[in-house]
């Protein structure tokens, strides 16, 4: 049952993906479609999103301890891809950051939405992951990158990063009227002004999958031999082995087990966040190796979450 629904669901996902490369291929919408997509659902439709999910969300279910599983395998990950870099690859300090990243990164939005909205049956999923990784690892990385680039740290930039970051604010505004309504004992947003949050915030997903097809177009992966091996590294480590340590974690440390172990591990095979890619184009640091594993790492992906959800689901 479990892998059939995960089928459905990649099925919905890539259709609409499909779409979106069909109408970049016979150029609808112009050179500018996919970036108007992406930039308004970043900015408008993603955080909407989230605070409709959110708001209605009790805490509990919002910080659920699966955020340990989230943090924990991401964080091995990442320190993987550093041992190996300091072993085999031997990329420079910002690079190496940039692979640490491709390894640990989940893509919460473009395919995290879709995949807990059409296989998990439940968007407020991916919540605790945005927020940890927009909280805790993009901090880190940013710092990593202001003093392997830049020779310093910049404190403010670093520190502001979150208020740049509208999902980010979309879910904490749905999580502060979360609290305040289970204080009051009754929602406390009047339907005249949820329900144009909530129409706007359903456009998010197909704006975003439609987004993602129109990347594909005339995308060429893997065309810098140096960084090769480090980019099938990341999408080992990203696809494989965070879904298996998150699985232990989940099953033998936290006692997961049915639908909470089956998210968790789903969750953990989402590919890498195209966010890396953004950071890489901020610093002018690696950017041909941050798009190759997400690209990489975004096509194998399903293979794993089906995998996943036959065993699991």
């Amino acid at each position: 049952m479990g892998l059939l629904s995960a089928m459905q669901g990649f099925c919905v996902i890539g259709i609409v993906i499909a779409v979106g490369y069909v109408a970049a291929r016979m150029q609808i919408g112009g050179a500018s479609a996919q970036m108007v997509l992406n930039r308004f659902s970043f900015f408008i439709s993603s955080p909407c999103l989230m605070f409709a999910i959110l708001s209605k969300e009790s805490l509990a279910e919002i910080f659920h301890p699966s955020i340990i599983v989230a943090f924990v395998s991401a964080m091995v990950v990442g320190v993987a891809f550093l041992v190996l870099n300091r072993l085999i690859f031997h990329l420079n300090a910002a690079e190496a950051t940039i692979g640490a990243l491709n390894s640990l990164y989940l893509n919460s939005n473009n395919i995290g939405l879709p995949v807990a909205t059409y296989i998990l049956g439940n968007p407020a999923l991916v919540a605790p992951i945005l927020v940890m990784q927009q909280a805790v690892f993009t901090p880190i990385g940013l710092t990593a990158l202001d003093a392997t680039t830049k020779g310093e740290i910049s404190v403010r930039e670093i520190a502001s990063q979150p208020l740049h970051q509208p999902m980010l604010l979309g879910s904490l505004g749905g999580i502060v009227v979360s609290a305040i309504s289970a204080q009051a004992g009754w929602y406390v947003i009047p339907n005249f002004i949820f329900d144009p949050i909530d129409m706007i915030g359903a456009s998010a997903v197909p704006m975003i999958l439609m987004a993602f097809g129109m990347s594909l177009y005339g995308s060429q992966p893997m065309k810098n031999k140096r960084n090769r091996d480090a980019t099938v590294a990341v999408a080992i480590l990203k696809n494989l082995v965070m879904p298996v340590v998150a699985f232990l974690l989940a099953y033998f440390v936290m006692g997961f087990r049915g639908a909470t172990l089956y998210a968790c591990v789903v969750l953990a095979a989402l590919p890498t966040g195209q966010n890396v890619y953004n950071y890489a184009a901020r610093y002018n640091v690696g950017l041909g190796f941050a798009r190759d594993g997400i690209l990489v790492s975004t096509v194998t992906s399903p293979v794993v979450i089906a995998v996943v959800a036959a065993v699991l689901g």
